[in-house]
């Protein structure tokens, strides 16, 4: 099925080329009732009041009930700095950072209580109904939407960056044949730090970055790049050979034309496949600090290279919770199976025993903007690829779900995850390439963050404090004095072939046994299989079949 959707894609791209057709970011969006902090006795008075003298600062302040003593901490854009708790000795204990903001930011507003999505100030859905991918790549990165000259300008230095050196083509075709597509995407970023000595600051000197060209330099690189990688990760998972990038072509087209075409001279993807995949991209470019971009910033702290900054980024993107989320949409819907079975699926859900995926949100607690768009946008997929079997699930499940008080509550509602997963599919894309269909676009906001994160004179490498609950002072045992470790088992998982293995060095190892006991039985003259003296002739005898039978 998935070859029969991908040729379905093809077909559509060559017909449509021979046949064209004519309040605050930083106080907004945050669960506080899944705050969860430690419990102690102790506990501090807070009081907020405006400060003396102007009533439109505010201060919070804390009193300590252990020892009495009070301070006044400024509160600044609805968040009061940290470090003052250290003038009561205290720490901030948020693990998962529920409650935290750890930077400053000018690039994604989230309301996630009024389900408000905004780039530099434009809403979400303006930009994906009447700009383009690399137009918002623009606004995300420099700050602002560019004008014609601009945009053209802009285009054309990515689009001169899309070859990769034909060392990093064949350091992928070294994978195996069956490697996850994300796999060699991670590898080849990585990888590509090697290549651009002159823009590592562990090689090159820590301050390169503060040179504006070569700032440029690597977003051109990474960005034009990043689609050739991931078609060519495509071609070597389905076992085609590479293609070239083509810069007669726009961005979106490039990278579709890289992953389909065969011998045609002429190939060109569907426009409406390619206004899809730009709306797509547009809607992942960024998403303030989830945990990629987190990521980001975390290793760029530390003056790591982009490329490697990048390819951690990647990795945070490739685990289920975050990049792999719209994959675990596709398994559920699958699960249900027709619509019939989504009243019992969402009892199941009540009552614990399935999971609901693509429903929620760490930040929004009303509608994702992003899944209104992306609902049309499937539609219109169908359109030239077939509809999508499970797209009818997916719809009365979402139906069922609003309607439900059980939903409603707990503020369940479709997010970007929902609908994505569907269009992929019906695009033909298979379902280990969508996170590397989410890794292109996510890029571009990395490297924004990475940009901001450069600028701003409040950051330094990142290095939380930790909570220790460990053993205290304790004093060091001689080996031959130590009791047996209460330790967790050892035990580990073993593949099917280690199990076949280990019966046959087992059996080998019994084998050995056994010959090594009947040597010892030989020696001493009670071996079964030793010849045995007639008494009458002298004549040696060997043993019958019997006494071999028990001696196997």
């Amino acid at each position: 099925k998935m070859q029969q959707r991908t040729s379905l894609r093809r077909v559509h791209n060559i017909k449509a080329h021979l046949n064209p057709l004519t309040d605050s970011p930083l106080a907004r969006g945050v669960d506080e009732s899944a705050v969860n902090g430690h419990t102690e006795q102790q506990s501090m008075v807070v009081a907020t009041k405006p400060a003396a003298g102007d009533s439109k600062k505010a201060t919070i302040t804390v009193r300590d009930n252990r020892t009495g003593e009070t301070v006044e901490i400024p509160i600044q854009h609805n968040t009061i700095p940290a470090v003052q708790l250290r003038r009561l000795n205290l720490r901030v204990y948020d693990p998962a950072y529920l409650n935290t903001a750890s930077a400053t930011s000018r690039i994604t507003y989230i309301d996630g209580a009024k389900g408000i999505l905004r780039y530099r100030g434009y809403p979400i859905e303006q930009l994906a109904e009447q700009s383009s991918f690399l137009e918002v790549a623009y606004l995300l990165i420099k700050g602002e939407l560019p004008n014609s000259t601009q945009a053209a300008e802009w285009e054309n230095d990515i689009m001169q960056h899309t070859y990769i050196h034909q060392n990093l083509s064949d350091l992928m075709k070294n994978f195996r044949y069956d490697a996850h597509p994300m796999g060699l995407v991670i590898s080849s970023m990585a990888a590509m730090s090697t290549f651009y000595p002159e823009a590592n600051p562990a090689l090159a000197g820590q301050g390169i970055y503060k040179q504006l060209d070569m700032r440029n330099k690597q977003v051109y690189r990474i960005i034009g790049k990043l689609p050739t990688i991931a078609a060519c990760a495509y071609r070597h998972r389905i076992g085609r050979p590479y293609n070239l990038p083509v810069n007669n072509l726009s961005y979106i087209e490039n990278f579709l034309y890289m992953l389909d075409r065969l011998q045609e001279e002429d190939y060109r993807p569907h426009p409406k496949l390619v206004k899809a995949l730009d709306i797509l991209f547009i809607l992942h470019a960024d998403h303030e600090l989830n945990s990629s971009t987190a990521a980001m910033r975390h290793i760029a702290s530390s003056l790591a290279d982009p490329y490697t900054a990048v390819a951690g980024a990647a990795g945070a993107l490739y685990g289920p919770l975050h990049g792999g989320a719209n994959e675990a949409v596709l398994r559920m819907l699958e699960s249900i199976g027709s619509i019939e079975n989504v009243p019992k699926f969402l009892e199941g859900v009540k009552a614990r025993k399935n999971k609901l995926m693509g429903f929620g949100h760490r930040v929004y607690k009303n509608y994702d903007p992003r899944a209104k768009i992306i609902k049309k946008t499937a539609y219109e997929v169908f359109e030239v690829c077939g509809k999508e079997p499970l797209i009818e699930v997916a719809v009365a499940l979402e139906q069922a779900a609003l309607q439900d008080p059980y939903f409603i509550e707990r503020n369940l509602y479709p997010n970007v995850d929902f609908y994505s997963g569907l269009i992929y599919k019906s695009m033909g894309f298979p379902t280990d390439m969508f996170p590397v269909l989410f890794t292109i676009p996510r890029a571009v906001g990395w490297l924004a963050h990475w940009l901001e994160f450069l600028d701003d004179p409040e950051n330094k490498i990142v290095r939380p404090r930790q909570v220790y609950l460990g053993e205290d002072l304790r004093e060091y045992v001689p080996i031959e004095q130590r009791h047996s470790a209460k330790v967790p088992s050892n035990d580990m998982y073993h593949t099917l072939q280690y199990k076949r293995r280990i019966a046959s060095l087992a059996a080998t190892e019994e084998r050995k046994r056994q010959e090594h006991k009947c040597q010892c039985q030989c020696a001493e003259g009670s071996c079964a299989q030793q010849p045995k003296t007639d008494p009458g002739t002298g004549a040696g005898t060997a043993p019958n079949n019997k006494q071999q039978q028990q001696q196997q």
